[in-house]
């Protein structure tokens, strides 16, 4: 009889009992509704055992990858051990601070212990006296180092601290990785679209990487967007990649200036519709700015684009002090 185990409890599970119920039955509060996998309101996570892959129908496949399940859909055929909390934080050094643009670092970490990510995710920075922000992955998961692009911003504390107070050899606590914006295998010949405004680069150069890295076939289209050409950045690393890889292709676009090769004008909605007007079969990234993430998200799938096959993450940042 599989047993489902969660803390300290250790349920055994009864014939056709689902985990829902398991749960429910010992005073576990999973939040439940339609018990029909509609909701996905009883969504949880396992972190070790595999769900049967009924549970898992509706999800993302980077929510699949990541061990997630719907308890209500759960009757498992094997040992289950769920995720009760997140993972404690660790340390890690900080090996380099260099500058990408007039207002964006590369802030390079050396996790002190393994750190098992995807690149596309992100981790939050703890700080010594509590204060927390989360940055994207942009390297590979098999990189020494951890690589996150920071846009110092006038009033961020954080942001600011990391720019001109951090120094190489310092150490920081780290929390994650978490996020579902992140390449996976299956479809190396769909052709992908990743669609950023600002450090929401970060991620999309991280998934791009990734997804070259793991022998993807199919088009690659990145289009980096920002408010003025200024804004944009490693526009010749971007440039050497698409040099490399024949599938690969780097644009850009800026609301304000004029128009260059490879740079359009104009808002990065307009330019990504008359890039590409159809979506049917693509697999879409958006990063960035909430606003134009979620305009963008709308558009894509407008165009042909199926939800679960956009994978979003916007970028939110803390209100300025009053």
């Amino acid at each position: 009889m599989p047993v489902l185990h969660h803390g300290d409890l250790h349920l055994s599970l009864e014939p056709g009992e689902t985990a829902l119920d398991a749960l429910l039955r010992a005073g576990v509060p999973v939040p439940n509704s339609c018990r029909a996998g509609a909701c996905q309101s009883c969504r949880l996570r396992a972190s070790s055992g595999d769900p049967p892959p009924a549970s898992q129908v509706g999800l993302k496949p980077t929510q699949r990858e990541r061990g997630y399940f719907l308890a209500c859909l759960c009757r498992p055929e094997s040992d289950l051990t769920i995720a009760v909390d997140d993972d404690p934080p660790q340390d890690a050094e900080v090996v380099a601070i260099e500058p990408l643009s007039v207002d964006v670092v590369r802030l390079r970490l050396r996790p002190l212990a393994p750190l098992v990510h995807r690149a596309g995710q992100f981790i939050t920075l703890l700080r010594a006296d509590g204060l927390a922000r989360s940055y994207s992955l942009a390297n590979l998961p098999g990189d020494d180092t951890l690589e996150l692009h920071v846009r110092a911003l006038p009033h961020g504390r954080m942001s600011q601290w990391i720019a001109h107070d951090l120094r190489p050899g310092d150490q920081l606590r780290i929390r994650g990785p978490e996020g579902d914006c992140f390449y996976t295998d299956g479809s190396p010949e769909q052709p992908l679209l990743l669609i950023g405004t600002g450090t929401g680069l970060a991620p999309l150069l991280g998934i791009a990487r990734d997804a070259l890295h793991r022998g993807h076939t199919g088009p690659i289209t990145l289009l980096h967007g920002a408010v003025t050409p200024a804004g944009l950045y490693l526009v010749d690393v971007l440039k050497d990649m698409s040099r490399a890889h024949a599938n690969f292709s780097y644009l850009r676009c800026a609301l304000h200036g004029e128009a260059a090769e490879g740079l359009q004008i104009g808002g990065i909605e307009a330019v990504a519709a008359a890039l590409h007007p159809k979506l049917a079969g693509h697999r879409v990234f958006l990063c960035g700015d909430p606003e134009r993430v979620q305009a963008l998200r709308k558009q894509c799938f407008l165009r042909g684009a199926r939800m679960n096959q956009i994978l979003a993450d916007a970028f939110v940042t803390a209100p300025p002090p009053v």
